[in-house]
């Protein structure tokens, strides 16, 4: 192990995109080093946006998903949630929503009822993750994650606070379930703040920054919508809070397997992506009454 900390690959700023009628995106993922952050494959990162009031709620009409998990942090704002598998809930600031998508469904994502009439901010995180080949076809499942559910570690001076939302970090065990070995972490940092996060040195481990800035191993800058990818020659992250800041660590251990990918299907053929088309749009992925 160096004692410099581990190496960083690259510093990345997202693109811009829209999604639905109701998501302004800056997303860094996917993009040239995903491989290096297996299992995670995407980040969607919706505002900070002005929802502005309205009975008919914005967002994302129904859409199918198969072979991997979708996860959403919330940091302001309401957001609903409904699926194919029979599964509905609501989420607001510091909640975690973790869906399997499994054999596959369709979900729809929109504002929540209330804070759509009354309008506001809305901020939250939504990624991708892989599963193992084994756990493809896995039944859909649906982990409503409240957030004071998710517990906290402080950092040693007392100016920080990691939500340990998976995995184990510090003796702290999140409470989501996972396939394979994740550690995911909402890190909350005062400025002036300055910390070792330390991770298993053969984990994949990027940091995105959600808003601040910071410095990393006394001389790298990061700042808000950038993500850093590490390599594997540490298990130690030096980096400190030059603003207060809120940072989401994407650690994890690889899956590697093949990986096909077509839109909202990963899979791990060509072969089950055509089979995964065919099963959406016979139907078997499921319809909302409205559809039937």
């Amino acid at each position: 192990m160096t004692s410099t900390g581990r190496r960083i690959f690259q510093v990345i700023d997202g693109n811009k995109k829209f999604v639905g009628d109701g998501f302004d995106v800056t997303s860094p993922m996917p993009g040239p080093r995903i491989r290096q952050l297996s299992p995670y494959l995407l980040i969607d990162h919706t505002g900070p946006m002005a929802v502005a009031p309205t009975d008919a709620p914005l967002g994302t009409p129904p859409h199918p998903h198969r072979g991997f998990e979708t996860v959403t942090v919330v940091y302001e704002g309401y957001l609903a949630h409904r699926d194919t598998a029979g599964h509905t809930g609501a989420l607001g600031p510091s909640d975690v929503q973790w869906m399997t998508a499994g054999a596959g469904l369709l979900h729809e994502e929109r504002h929540e009822k209330e804070f759509a009439k009354r309008g506001g901010t809305l901020e939250l995180l939504q990624l991708w993750v892989n599963v193992p080949k084994k756990d493809k076809l896995a039944p859909p499942r649906y982990q409503n994650i409240v957030g004071t559910s998710i517990p906290a570690v402080a950092t040693p001076d007392g100016l920080g606070q990691i939500r340990v939302i998976a995995g184990t970090y510090e003796g702290t065990t999140g409470p989501a379930e996972t396939f394979s070995p994740i550690t995911l972490l909402d890190v909350h940092l005062q400025q002036g703040n300055q910390t070792t996060l330390r991770l298993p040195a053969d984990y994949n481990v990027g940091i995105y920054v959600v808003k601040g800035d910071i410095i990393l191993h006394g001389d790298r800058a990061a700042t808000t919508k950038q993500l850093v990818v590490f390599g594997w020659d540490s298990t130690d992250i030096h980096l400190t809070a030059t603003t207060d800041a809120v940072l989401l660590v994407l650690a994890g251990a690889p899956i590697e397997e093949p990986l096909a990918t077509y839109g909202p299907f990963v899979m791990n053929t060509n072969q089950e992506l055509v089979q995964a088309i065919a099963d959406f749009e016979s139907g078997g992925m499921g319809t909302f009454p409205e559809d039937e």
